[in-house]
């Protein structure tokens, strides 16, 4: 068993040196994925493979992000031809005078937003990127700032998405949304990760490796956002904007438009951009978290405003849209490789393997913090969040009541474990979407992010480690 687990994992480790080598996500996750088959096949890798491609097209969470990315690539493409986008950055840039103050209105964004992960990575970097780079503020910080307030916020507020299902996979051991809300405030993870990236914002905590780099390439170069889409590489989202509406414009092939459809005049409106946001928003708490519900809201909201007003053509419109949605292909073609892989590596063993090895021997006193340690490690080579709460709480959360430990305490060592494996997985959704949005590489997000990342879990281990201690 330990010999075809630590075979298992091999997939994962080549696809991180081959993105550390190449910073190629793409080709090195095809790699990755085709070893894969070839572990678990064996000689019938090819036509395993399809199958593989197959399950990860039926797996529920490959077709809502589906759905989301290419929604939301559509929904970019018309803000920004509709001139939406331009009038809430004028908006914003009232609140937005300096450097701190454009880094700290990104965290509260990144915080307000918490229904989804998805939505919060799309939502603020779109909103946020272009007054970030007028401020000479790299793009790396931005996305860093986002990763810290994505699926950190998420496990934080009982009403997201990631509460919800964590809350309705509790009732199998007697327990309720009650025990959920006392485990939020023993979440140190997800606090730490949003402290530091608060201090950071605020030019309280010092620059360091990564980011420090990024920020001397800024003053180098003069500019903050040109490098940062160069070397995005796979990011899907790169040329969206002349991609999407070349045909609509009737522009000749290559040429960038220039001017919006519309006149700014009368398009560069704020309410342009926040009513198809607060309908997303609406539509997503009204109806049970469903964000593809929101979506259409908020579609049906940028369709009255933007045609039914008269301010741009039907044709015009669903050119950007579908040229949004074409733009975000080879972001989801590369995630739906990683699905395959993820569900490659899972069959063998892997998760199983992982958690069996600290989970045999485990103290009352340490219990928290390996749950932690351990749904953390899993979550960052395996890429399965809500699923790591499936597996997690079957094993942890009878050891607690086992040996005396709150439940609440263990429910937030591994709800803190799985936003750790979010912010970190070089090839999770979470950093694919940040990737997109802000042209910011899966790999220089994780090379930027590393030492606060680092810094936030040794504090979350100690914390849990104490409290640990205390409860035994």
């Amino acid at each position: 068993m330990p010999a075809k687990g630590i075979i298992s994992g091999l997939p994962i480790i080549v696809l991180i040196v081959l993105v550390m080598m190449t910073r190629r996500m793409t080709e090195s996750m095809f790699i990755a994925s085709l070893l894969a088959a070839i572990l678990a096949y064996g000689p019938a890798f090819l036509t395993g493979y399809i199958e593989m491609l197959y399950a990860a097209l039926g797996n529920e969470s490959f077709q809502l992000l589906l759905l989301v990315a290419g929604a939301f690539g559509g929904m970019i493409a018309l803000l920004e031809k509709s001139g939406a986008m331009f009038g809430f950055r004028k908006m914003m840039v009232r609140f937005c005078t300096g450097p701190e103050k454009t880094m700290a209105t990104a965290w509260v964004l990144g915080v307000i937003i918490f229904i989804d992960d998805y939505l919060n990575a799309l939502a603020v970097s779109v909103s946020m990127k272009d007054l970030t780079d007028h401020h000479r503020i790299p793009r790396e910080h931005l996305a860093y700032t986002i990763g810290s307030t994505g699926a950190c916020v998420c496990v934080l507020i009982p009403i997201s998405s990631w509460a919800a299902f964590a809350i309705g996979s509790l009732a199998d051991y007697g327990l309720t949304a009650k025990t959920y809300y006392q485990a939020i405030p023993y979440m140190f993870y997800p606090f730490c990760a949003l402290a530091l990236s608060l201090l950071l914002a605020l030019r309280k905590f010092p620059l360091l490796g990564g980011m420090k780099k990024a920020y001397g390439q800024v003053e180098k170069n003069g500019t903050a956002g040109n490098a940062a889409d160069t070397s995005a590489g796979d990011s899907g989202l790169q040329n969206y904007t002349a991609a999407a509406c070349n045909a609509a414009s009737k522009s000749a092939p290559g040429d960038v438009p220039q001017e919006p459809a519309v006149s700014p005049e009368t398009s560069a409106n704020a309410w342009n951009f926040l009513i198809p946001v607060f309908c997303l928003f609406g539509g997503v708490l009204l109806f049970d978290n469903n964000i593809v519900v929101g979506i259409l809201l908020a579609l049906t909201a940028m369709f009255l405003l933007y045609c039914v007003r008269d301010k741009m053509k039907i044709t015009v419109f669903t050119d950007c849209f579908t040229g949004g949605i074409a733009d975000m292909v080879p972001l989801l073609f590369t995630i739906m490789m990683g699905f395959a892989m993820q569900d490659a590596v899972a069959r063998m063993g892997f998760n199983d393997f992982i958690l069996a090895l600290c989970s045999r021997t485990l103290r009352p006193e340490i219990l928290p913090a390996a749950a932690f340690i351990l749904v953390g490690l899993a979550a960052f080579f395996a890429a399965s969040f809500w699923m790591l709460i499936i597996i997690t709480f079957p094993i942890f959360i009878p050891l607690a009541q086992t040996m005396g430990i709150d439940p609440a305490l263990v429910i937030a060592a591994v709800m803190s474990g799985v936003a750790f494996g979010s912010q970190t997985c070089i090839y999770s959704d979470a950093m694919f979407m940040v990737a997109s949005g802000t042209g910011v590489s899966n790999d220089d997000q994780l090379r930027t992010m590393a030492p606060y990342i680092a810094i936030g879990a040794l504090a979350a281990s100690a914390l849990f480690l104490l409290a640990g201690f205390l409860q035994s």
